[in-house]
């Protein structure tokens, strides 16, 4: 048995391989100690092996998918191997073999999937600068080719987060080593461009793949990424061990379609993950209200990809405003939302049709599976109905793609039992009425009792016999039984099975044959069921293109309802795309803030061709960074398709977001808090074009005063100069807003705040001009630092203002500053003046503060 297990660990020697020996999946060796530690199961030993105890664990084979989806999320791939042979059939150990290779890129199965997350399986190769990339979808058959210059590895990761990642072995990415998940190296002669283009143009049978965007018939148009393609289509097919019969297209993505959004402005703008790496609150925690996952893994791939040509997102606006109700006479108060809500109540109910249409094609689906196939299928009606009153162009498109495949729906309705058993294995999975054979096996298990009892009535008749008994048992099997009184009236044609002290017992050919037939009934009938359910799994492959298509539209038309619910929850408006440059919002909000604050203060943000720059000023916790972010957010939304948290907007056209916000370091590659600001910049500086919304919070704060000034100044005439970008650029530098006096298409804004008492109170509206101050000390005070640094930071500041402090170098700017002359703290009374907080004393604690004071001042006159 172990030499069995050892040739199959050979085949795979970088995998957890899971052995069924009974009830039990086993490890061992090596294999056993790494599954003890990541799933935390007991580690023991059998037998022996070079004179050392071989090291074991196991799983019990019912609770394996809850083991395999812990690894999974470790990153880490299993080998299944399945007993195949039957017991006793022959000598030595029972056969086994490779049943199932589960690896976190090639998950296609419920249970290990997240519901609303791809996981995408990604193969990588870099050439003299050159990105070529391929990625699939597994769970939905989607495969995709790119093309692209090496430096935007890190942005079309954070674009895609695969699931897994496959490159040369010979290439050296730092980069993918630290942030993909799992990463696989597989022999460089994989990544070849001919044989992908061989691979492609056979699963697809086609000549060559222009049909598909790759023009070039040879390796000319896109060779690393076919490259990338043919280690990718190798690898999937071996883990599934078969072929992808779903894959029924091939999409090229060109980095102009997109506008580009680089990984810092992923993370900034908390798309779909918080700065701290969590779920919520984010722009897609806020908008998935969808009712099925397929449409929340729409919403997903949406927000990470949105559109730079505006007609398609154009299109999904209509659709939203058809959903809403929206009329352009009466506004937001006019808005019903019955459409919206019609049809979300027609999905309701509708199952994951994308990923159970793969496994279908894979052979993996279950029967549950195809019951909630069915019924989503049988919805497709009452969600048409629905759609038959919208106007919008895409809306009638995608009610077009909901034909319902009848053929498919008959079948499913005519196979499947209502409520069928979760595996095929338990039976009970065809409905009665398909097969007459398998109707007939169960009449026999289920009539079995009618049968005897009619065989009983029967053979009483015909011998005389009154106390004749047709009975079984496991022994012996079915028998008649006559007392010894009556054995001379026994029929000739019954044959003698067993003699009692008191009884006969004997057969028949009658019950014999019935014997035979009901004791491997039901062996019969799961064989039966088994033979059938392929066959229906055969029937609906046919089916798989129209099925994908069916999908796609539900996910879209899911997607775009949820649109029209959160823009009548929250008060969104149909932006207006127009062809002059520039960024026009009346009354932005940022719709994650707005909904965790009681009250949201809204502002406008115009940016245009004689309007570049706004110089954004203001205090600490003023509202600058939100201010910034909403307006790069309702650009993001506007050209997803979705409406947008504003009274109005009008856009120009965009090619690109790009932020520099908050401090991050990178210790891991070597990168200071600083060196990644300046990283971030440079990217910014050399990719920002005419067309791009530049966001720049706080440039230059992570080194010295003056350097710090310096680098702002000079970053900021270079977007102006330049680049040319439409650019929000927050600072606490003031120097900076002289540049409005220099550039006419730079303008100084400002958050106000007023102070109170001793509190300061942010208003958080953003006013023309500079502001006056920062306010930073009295933000500090609302953080906790207690009052005596207070009071020195102010003296101090009073010193700086009144430029009373001698000059020196940066480093000691502000070292042993002496105290200026128009505050002397050197007499005892005011030094102890200065600690007392009169809010904080009571009346007797202030009447003997000031005795004291009064009996200190006397004593220093003195």
């Amino acid at each position: 048995m172990m030499q069995q297990y050892l040739r199959l660990k050979a085949e795979h020697p970088f995998t957890l391989l899971f052995y069924r020996m009974g009830d039990f999946y086993e490890l061992f060796f090596e294999d056993a100690e790494k599954a003890a530690r990541l799933l935390d199961i007991t580690l023991t030993t059998r037998g022996q092996s070079g004179g050392k105890p071989i090291r074991m664990a196991g799983v019990p084979f019912h609770a394996l998918e809850q083991y395999l989806a812990r690894l999974v999320k470790l990153g880490e791939s299993v080998v299944i191997a399945e007993q195949i042979g039957e017991p006793g059939a022959t000598k030595g150990p029972m056969e086994r073999a490779v049943s199932r290779i589960v690896t976190p890129g090639t998950l296609t199965d419920a249970a290990l999937l997240d519901d609303r997350r791809d996981a995408l399986l990604l193969a990588a190769s870099v050439h003299r600068g050159v990105l070529g990339l391929a990625w699939l979808n597994l769970a939905n058959g989607d495969l995709r080719l790119m093309q692209c210059a090496a430096e935007n590895l890190q942005a079309q990761f954070e674009r895609l987060r695969p699931a897994e990642v496959l490159i040369p072995d010979g290439l050296a990415l730092p980069l993918l080593d630290r942030l993909a998940p799992a990463l696989r190296r597989l022999a460089d002669w994989q990544f070849d461009a001919e044989t992908g283009l061989r691979l492609l143009t056979t699963h697809f049978g086609t000549r060559d793949l222009a049909g598909f965007g790759v023009t070039e018939t040879g390796t000319d148009g896109l060779p690393l990424a076919l490259g990338a393609a043919a280690a990718l289509y190798d690898y999937a097919q071996a883990t599934q061990r078969q072929t992808l019969a779903h894959v029924t297209g091939l999409t090229v993505e060109r980095e102009s379609e997109y506008l580009r959004l680089d990984a810092a402005t992923r993370r900034n703008l908390e798309l779909t993950e918080t700065l701290r790496g969590e779920p919520a609150p984010t722009l897609l925690s806020l908008l998935d209200g969808c009712v099925t996952s397929m449409g929340s893994r729409w919403l997903r791939h949406a927000l990470h990809h949105p559109l730079r040509e505006r007609a398609i997102p154009a299109a999904r606006q209509a659709a939203v405003a058809d959903l809403v109700g929206e009329t352009t006479d009466y506004g937001i108060d006019s808005r019903d939302g019955r459409l919206a809500a019609a049809v979300r109540t027609a999905l309701r109910g509708v199952a994951d049709v994308d990923r159970i249409t793969a496994r279908i094609a894979l052979r993996s689906a279950r029967p549950r599976d195809l019951s909630a196939l069915r019924e989503s299928l049988a919805r497709l009606p009452a969600l048409g109905e629905a759609l038959s009153a919208c106007g919008a162009a895409l809306l009638l498109e995608l009610r077009a793609a909901l034909d319902i495949a009848p053929e498919a729906l008959a079948l499913l309705q005519r196979a499947i039992a209502t409520e069928p058993a979760a595996m095929v294995r338990d039976g009970g999975v065809i409905g009665p009425g398909f097969d007459t054979e398998l109707d007939e096996l169960r009449a026999i298990q289920s009539n079995c009792g009618e049968f005897l009892l009619a065989l009983e009535a029967r053979e009483r008749e015909r011998s005389g016999i009154t106390n004749l008994k047709v009975e079984f048992n496991r022994v012996h099997g079915f028998y008649i039984e006559v007392s010894r009184a009556n054995a001379d009236k026994v029929p000739d044609d019954y044959r003698r099975r067993q003699t009692l002290k008191n009884a006969e017992r004997y057969i028949t050919p009658e019950l014999k044959a019935f014997e035979d037939k009901a004791l491997s009934a039901q062996e019969r009938a799961l064989a039966r069921e088994k033979l059938l359910y392929d066959q229906i799994l055969d029937a609906l492959a046919g089916h798989i293109p129209a099925l994908q298509r069916i999908a796609r539209a539900l996910a879209t038309v899911d997607a775009l309802a949820a649109f029209a619910d959160a823009a009548l929850r929250n008060g969104y408006v149909q932006p207006r795309f127009i062809d002059t440059p520039g960024v026009h919002i009346a009354g932005g909000r940022h719709p994650v803030v707005e909904r965790q604050v009681d009250s949201f203060i809204r502002n406008d943000a115009h940016l245009a061709a004689t309007r570049r720059m706004l110089m954004i000023t203001g205090p600490n916790m003023g509202g600058k960074s939100t201010f910034m972010r909403q307006v790069a957010l309702i650009c993001l939304l506007a050209h997803v398709g979705s409406f947008v948290p504003a009274e109005a907007a009008e856009l120009g056209p965009l090619d690109a977001i790009f932020t520099r916000i908050g401090a991050s370091d990178d210790l891991a590659s070597g990168r200071s808090t600083f060196m990644v600001e300046m990283t971030e910049a440079a990217a910014i500086l050399h990719g920002a074009t005419a067309h791009s919304l530049v966001l720049m919070d706080e440039i230059g704060r992570g080194t010295s005063t003056f350097d710090g000034l310096a680098l702002a100044f000079a970053i900021a005439r270079h977007l102006l100069e330049k680049n040319g970008s439409l650019t929000l650029f927050a600072t606490h530098y003031f120097e900076l807003t002289r540049l409005a006096a220099d550039y006419p298409e730079c303008a100084n804004v400002h958050l106000d705040a007023v102070e109170h008492g001793h509190r300061i109170v942010f208003l958080h509206a953003l006013e023309e001009g500079p502001a006056s101050q920062s306010y930073g000390i009295e933000v500090a005070a609302l953080a906790g630092i207690p009052a005596g640094v207070i009071r020195d930071a102010k003296r101090r500041l009073r010193a700086l203002e009144n430029r009373e402090i001698d000059a020196g170098p940066q480093a000691d700017l502000f070292a042993a500053l002496p105290e200026p002359e128009d505050a002397p703290l050197s007499h005892p009374v005011l030094t102890e003046l200065a600690d007392i907080d009169p809010d904080v004393l009571s009346p007797r604690e202030a009447l003997e503060r000031l005795y004291a004071l009064k009996r200190l001042a006397g004593g220093a006159t003195a």
